[in-house]
């Protein structure tokens, strides 16, 4: 009884503290917040291995521009995110490549990049029903904006026919055009934004996440970054920190109104680096994301889209002049694997964590995980940083 009423008492006592420390931060103008205003796993003392850029972002990797379109009207709870490795006006090829976990889901261009090892314009990532007008979209606004003509755009996919009205097909082209005239570097805005706006994750509200590496290699110091749409996996499996966690929110499990539609169990995870690499390194270190959605409990449902986009800014094609790139003996490559996995993880961490609450379509609602109860569950078990 006295070892019961002991433990009681120190995990009251943690509890009180990380709501104090988080105060003393959020007041003191100590924590750090993106420029959106929305607070970070970081922040929230989640400790994650490997060292982040400045940004904590996939924009760490010079160049890299990313946009949003975020609906959210009437039944519509949707968006697009466009993702450019060289800023949204270059007409640059840069070497790519994929890889996926689980297949059910679409990933236009897929051929054309396995082929060719070249990628041509932005990524773009929304819902499943819309990669037609994003795909068509896309095209003209090459047309209009570059006066070039992109023939085959990169467009992936997620399901969020639970919040969003996905048969009503709200994406129009002159949001895949805000999308992508929004594109900019510097700070990525998370959660309840562009394609990720009505998507879940464990069933707690998500969307899109970003988190970056900084990486030692042959040529000096190096960035990865990675950048999330996250809407994969069920409550009892979700593990943050390595904990098993997921049982101690089952009283904030997704409510349903009038739809009962629960598909969706997909995630696009697209890879940024500024390392010279070839399209067949990028697809190997495009796979170890997969490791990452191990990490958090994923176990690859059977009906999840797990797409995985890699690329390097470093290696571009643009002219004949431009350098030969030496094809790397495996060990080298190590320390972008590790780079991956920690980044992918922390991008869905960060999807939760800046996700809001959101009622959607028939009245269907996913709440986002409480941000004092997570703290208040790590620091329990002695994993909160200070």
């Amino acid at each position: 009884m006295f070892q019961e009423t002991v433990f009681f008492e120190n995990r009251r006592s943690r509890a009180i503290r990380v709501h104090l420390v988080f105060i003393f931060l959020l007041f003191g103008g100590l924590l750090d917040q993106s420029s959106f205003g929305k607070p970070r796993a970081r922040d929230l003392g989640i400790p994650f291995q490997g060292t982040p850029g400045e940004l904590n972002a996939i924009t760490d990797v010079k160049g890299v521009a990313v946009g949003h379109s975020t609906i959210i009207k009437g039944r519509a709870r949707t968006g697009v995110t466009a993702i450019f490795p060289l800023g949204k006006m270059s007409t640059q090829d840069v070497a790519a490549n994929w890889a996926v976990f689980n297949g059910d889901g679409e990933l236009t261009g897929a051929h054309y990049l396995r082929e060719f090892g070249k990628l041509n314009g932005p990524i773009l990532i929304t819902n499943t029903l819309s990669v037609g007008t994003v795909h068509a979209a896309a095209i003209e606004w090459s047309r209009d904006r570059l006066e070039s003509l992109w023939a085959l755009p990169v467009v992936a996919e997620t399901w969020d026919g639970f919040l969003n009205d996905i048969q009503g097909l709200h994406v129009k082209r002159k949001h895949v055009f805000e999308a992508l005239d929004d594109a900019a570097t510097g700070p990525v805005a998370e959660g309840n934004v562009g394609g990720g706006t009505g998507m879940r994750t464990f069933e707690f509200k998500s969307g899109i996440g970003t988190a970056s590496r900084i990486v030692s290699t042959e040529q000096g110091q190096k960035t990865l970054g990675v950048l999330v749409q996250s809407n994969f996996g069920r409550r009892h499996q979700l593990r943050i920190a390595g904990l098993p966690i997921g049982d101690q929110f089952e009283d904030l499990m997704p409510e349903l109104g009038e739809s009962v539609n629960t598909n969706g169990n997909s995630i696009i995870v697209v890879i940024g680096t500024d390392v010279p690499l070839i399209p067949i390194q990028l697809e190997r270190i495009a796979k170890r994301a997969a490791l990452a959605l191990g990490r958090v409990g994923s176990i690859g449902m059977e009906g999840s889209g797990d797409f995985f986009i890699a690329f390097s800014t470093a290696n571009r094609f643009e002219t004949e002049k431009e350098g030969v790139v030496r094809f790397k003996a495996s060990p080298s490559l190590n320390p972008l694997f590790e780079a991956v996995v920690q980044a992918t993880e922390e991008a869905i961490i960060n999807s939760l964590v800046a996700a809001e609450t959101m009622v959607g379509y028939k009245g269907n609602t996913i709440h986002a995980i409480p941000h004092d109860r997570l703290s208040a569950v790590l620091a329990d078990h002695g994993i909160l940083n200070n």
